[in-house]
């Protein structure tokens, strides 16, 4: 008979025990003790896996000590995840505090992403929409070709010139390219707004801050990497084509009232002030990351809304850039179908991890429908190798957000409503299933 390996052993003994000797320990303090198991194993699954945990700011106590990274203990941490697992369904049963019972559910969704990207990490792969039904807690809509051939049909009208519409979109979009000596001083100008139209509706932690790199040769545009503390580093890739949209689009997602704000709002009121560890780490592949992108999205539209994103673009930023403005209108037209043409993309994850469809297919798709170029392109079929199903989180994400935040009532024409709304989805523990729900 095979041992099972100590800690799990100890695990699950401390599981059969909240009904024995630990029965005067209060519901939420056995949580709190499952948490801290629960980033005690992220923390070392991260050891092996460099993109498993995107941020930890919590005790260095739970850090696991170095530990020889050659072999992968699969089996291990599968283990630990289903005792933590089997204790979060045990201490949930019969408990009537809906505080304790979602936080269960949100910590067990977690570990079931967990489960899956430990498969993945060590070959065992599933169907695409199955791979992001545990990781991410949804399953993209499916869209045929024929829906994004007559999303580009609409470009037709728009679209100065004659020829194939992704050459003549491109021809447009080059008019509105932000020249490399113009990088920073559009950007910080972008952050900047988008910060000041942010702090217009919420009183953010003291001491929140970030630091702005511009790197190069990424899969992405922009990342944020959370430090803990209310810091970011927000990093710009710009060896990518960055077009003068784009400046607001990651100052919000990356920012304000994105990623930053996001991170710095669970930290302060789950982690700081309720004590709440497991918010502390952020495992990339989880539930959190749909809430995270899709949330960092719509926030474009909440501190830009309507005209605003446009209009801020011609009266600022393109002089800043040194844009001509003439075409702005017909750009901004056609970059609102674009954006409906996002789930394309999903399509050409789904076809290329599901072995459907070979990589110059992957690109044509890429540059037919997402009107990507062909750096573009290339870059965006690294980031599906890398990242996977992620790649839902984006459009999927936003829109389940948009849908919750107009179904509670948060509409355009009540915008503080919306903000109200906003910070509260931003600022306690949710997944997808639970907005869907809603």
């Amino acid at each position: 008979m095979l041992k099972k390996p100590f800690a799990v052993l100890m695990l699950a003994c401390a599981a059969m025990a909240c009904g024995t000797r630990e029965q005067a320990t209060a519901p939420h303090d056995r949580l709190d003790s499952i948490a801290r198991e629960y980033v005690k194993l992220g923390l070392s699954i991260g050891q092996f896996d460099g993109d498993f945990v995107d941020a930890y700011y919590g005790p260095d106590s739970l850090r696991p000590a170095k530990t020889d990274t050659s072999h992968f203990p699969k089996e291990t941490f599968l283990q630990r995840a289903a005792a933590l697992k089997k204790a979060l369904a045990a201490l949930a049963t019969g408990n009537e505090q809906d505080t304790l019972a979602h936080r269960a559910e949100w910590l067990t969704a977690q570990l079931t992403a967990f489960e899956r990207r430990i498969h993945l990490f060590s070959g065992t792969f599933v169907a695409f929409d199955a791979e992001s039904k545990d990781l991410f807690d949804a399953v993209a809509p499916v869209y045929d070709e024929k829906h994004f051939q007559d999303l580009i049909a609409r470009l037709d009208h728009l679209l100065p010139g004659q020829g194939p519409i992704p050459a003549r979109y491109q021809q447009l979009a080059n008019h509105f390219l932000i020249p490399q000596d113009k990088i920073d001083t559009v950007f910080t100008t972008a952050i900047a707004e988008a910060r000041r139209r942010t702090l217009a509706h919420y009183a953010l932690p003291a001491g929140e801050d970030f630091k702005l790199e511009y790197v190069h040769d990424k899969p992405w545009s922009g990342y944020n990497w959370y430090k803990g503390n209310y810091k970011s580093v927000i990093q710009i890739n710009v060896s990518q084509p960055i077009y003068i949209e784009r400046a607001i689009d990651l100052a919000c997602h990356e920012g304000y009232p994105g990623h930053h704000v996001y991170n710095a709002l669970l930290e302060k009121n789950l982690f700081r002030d309720k004590g709440w560890t497991e918010i502390s780490l952020y495992p990339l592949f989880s539930p959190q990351s749909l809430i995270a992108e899709g949330s960092a999205n719509y926030g474009i539209s909440m501190a830009f809304p309507g005209n605003e994103q446009q209009d801020f673009c011609k009266k600022v930023l393109m002089p800043l850039a040194g844009l001509d403005t003439t075409m702005a209108g017909a750009y901004f037209e056609a970059l609102t179908i674009r954006s409906a043409l996002n789930y394309a993309r999903n399509e050409v994850a789904r076809g290329l991890l599901d072995h459907g469809m070979s990589e110059q297919e992957a690109k044509r798709w890429l540059t037919d429908y997402c009107l990507l170029p062909e750096k573009g392109a290339s870059d965006y079929l690294r980031f599906i190798r890398k990242y996977r199903s992620y790649v839902i989180n984006y459009n999927y994400g936003q829109d389940i957000i948009k849908k919750y935040i107009e179904s509670q009532g948060g509409s355009a024409a009540d915008p503080a409503k919306r903000w109200a709304l906003f910070q509260a989805l931003l600022s306690n523990e949710n997944k997808a299933g639970d907005l869907i729900r809603k």
